[in-house]
C-alpha cells in the first residue's frame, strides 16, 4: 500500500551548493539519495515531495559540507505477503509479465496468470489464455496479489516480488469488468428459472402429437 510519511534525517549539503537556496538543495539531495531506495522498516521510496523544516547547520572537522537536521514528506510503497495491489504491465515474455508497482517491478509468471494454458504472442507482446482468449499486454493495468517478497536494501534491483492473478477478483480491468457483468446477469435472472433444452422441447412436441 502507498503511504505519505513525515520523516526526519540528517542531510549533508556539499560545499559547491552552499550558496544556493537551502530548501531547494536539500530537497534535491534527498531525492537523489532516497528515490528508488529500500528501507525494510519504512518501505520503498517513490518520491520525496516536500521539505518541511530545516534545523541549524553543523560543521564536521575535515568535512567542507554542512549537515542539517531535516523533516520532510515522502511517498513510499509498503508491500506485504497476500496484499492486493494494482500495477502496470511494462513488459511481456514467454515466461510471464513484468508489472511496475511504481518504484519497483514485480514478476507475474505464466503459471500465475490463469488455470488455462498460456500462449505467448510475441508479435503483439501479449500473453493469451488458450480457451477463453483473455489476454495481458503491455500497458494493461492489472490487479494482483503479492505471493513472494524478498527486498534487497543494498541492491534494490535484485529484489524479488512474485505476483498472482489466479484468484477471484484479480486480473486486468477488462477481465474484472467481464466478471462483474456475469455477476449482474446472474443476479437479474429470476429465481428458479429453468432454460428449456432441445431434448425437453422435442419431448413436448411428441407429447402434443400423441394427444391429437
Amino acid at each position: 500500500m502507498y503511504h505519505k510519511l513525515m520523516l526526519e534525517d540528517k542531510v549533508r549539503v556539499p560545499p559547491p551548493r552552499l550558496g544556493e537556496k537551502l530548501e531547494k538543495v536539500i530537497l534535491e539531495v534527498l531525492q537523489e539519495q532516497l528515490e528508488g531506495s529500500i528501507d525494510k522498516e519504512i518501505g520503498i521510496f517513490i518520491c520525496v515531495t516536500k521539505v518541511k523544516d530545516v534545523g541549524e547547520g553543523e560543521l564536521v572537522p575535515g568535512d567542507g559540507g554542512v549537515y542539517y537536521d531535516v523533516k520532510f514528506e515522502a511517498m513510499v510503497l509498503r508491500l506485504g505477503l497476500q496484499e492486493v495491489i494494482e500495477g502496470l504491465v511494462v513488459e511481456t515474455t514467454s515466461f510471464g509479465a513484468f508489472v511496475s508497482l511504481g518504484p519497483i517491478d514485480a514478476m507475474l509468471h505464466v503459471s500465475q496468470i490463469s488455470d488455462e494454458y498460456i500462449n505467448y504472442d510475441e508479435k503483439n507482446a501479449r500473453l493469451i489464455c488458450q480457451e477463453s482468449k483473455r489476454f495481458i499486454g503491455v500497458g494493461d493495468v492489472v490487479r494482483v496479489r503479492v505471493v513472494t517478497l524478498s527486498l534487497n536494501e543494498r541492491e534494490p534491483r535484485d529484489s524479488k516480488i512474485g505476483l498472482t492473478m489466479r484468484q477471484a477478483g484479480l486480473g486486468t480491468a477488462l477481465w474484472l469488468e467481464e466478471e462483474m457483468n456475469k455477476e449482474k446477469e446472474k443476479a437479474n435472472q429470476p429465481e428458479g428459472a429453468v432454460k428449456s433444452t432441445p431434448e425437453k422441447a422435442k419431448g413436448k412436441r411428441k407429447e402434443h402429437a400423441s394427444g391429437e
